[in-house]
């Protein structure tokens, strides 16, 4: 029989952290002398104590370990649990390349014009939504409002209820920036289902992975906005996919104080 303190000089595991597996009932001890208290381990379980240290090191949590110690001689199950470990730690490796890429691609653009980061990039997925939607060609831009005149004027006999959360966004279909006769679609997420009308479309719109960055204040900056964004697609190992689209947090809908407005600029994105 082995002291604690040989066990943890052999097993290499602390004497604080086996007492605390022994608590846990992961490790206890072969025997407690009753008299003194001491704990005794056997050589049986050094085998124990260096797969419990195995475990701990591909990223087990201790209840995961225990649950393995237990079920050891079933080989289908732990083979199953060691597959899963095996594809979590895969997404956790992608996602910390994926930050390195973030963290190096901006360390560069600093360098490069020496400026910090006036507008920050988010990657994220829009989730699938119901919405009502105006599709035309209207004569500019900055003329938009008309359609969004046009869906909450056929809309306002449906009593629609707005979704949650409620995403105003304008998608531009011409995929290039024209002068004149664009082709815009507005929408609206609602809640419930509701029969189109004259102009108005009600229709299911898939989740959408986007690159996004949110400002505040006038359209005047979208274009510089726009830029930020498509530099960020480019160097980070991402390429466009699909129409870009505004989002509307605050529009002039809600104030007629542009230096209030908050618009985030979108695009559907996919990993090279």
């Amino acid at each position: 029989m082995l002291k604690i303190g040989v066990f943890s000089k052999l097993s290499r595991i602390s004497i604080r952290m086996l007492r605390h597996y022994d608590e846990i009932g992961l490790l206890e001890p072969q025997t407690i002398d009753s008299f003194s208290g001491y704990r005794y381990y056997s050589e049986g379980q050094l085998p124990v104590a260096e797969r419990i240290t195995a475990l701990k090191n591909m990223g087990f949590s201790l209840a995961t370990i225990k649950e393995i110690i237990e079920n050891f001689e079933d080989s289908d199950s732990l083979s199953h649990l060691l597959s899963v470990k095996k594809a979590e730690v895969l997404e956790e490796s992608a996602d910390i390349q994926r930050r390195l890429l973030l963290l190096e691609s901006t360390i560069a653009k600093l360098r490069k014009d020496g400026k910090a980061m006036p507008y920050s990039i988010s990657l994220k997925e829009l989730p699938k939504r119901y919405v009502a939607s105006v599709r035309q060609i209207i004569p500019s831009y900055n003329q938009e409002g008309l359609l969004w005149g046009i869906l909450m004027q056929e809309t306002a006999p449906l009593q629609m209820q707005d979704g949650d959360p409620c995403y105003t966004l304008a998608i531009f279909h011409d995929g290039e920036h024209k002068e004149s006769d664009v082709d815009v679609e507005v929408q609206k997420s609602v809640k419930g289902t509701y029969p189109d009308t004259q102009h108005v479309t009600f229709k299911t719109v898939d989740a959408t992975l986007i690159a996004s960055a949110t400002y505040q204040g006038n359209y005047d900056k979208v274009g510089e906005v726009n830029e930020a964004v498509a530099n960020w697609v480019k160097d980070n190992g991402y390429e466009f996919n699909g129409l870009s689209f505004c989002i509307y947090h605050v529009s002039p809908h809600e104030t007629s104080n542009s230096d209030e407005w908050v618009t985030e600029v979108c695009y559907p994105v996919k990993k090279k």
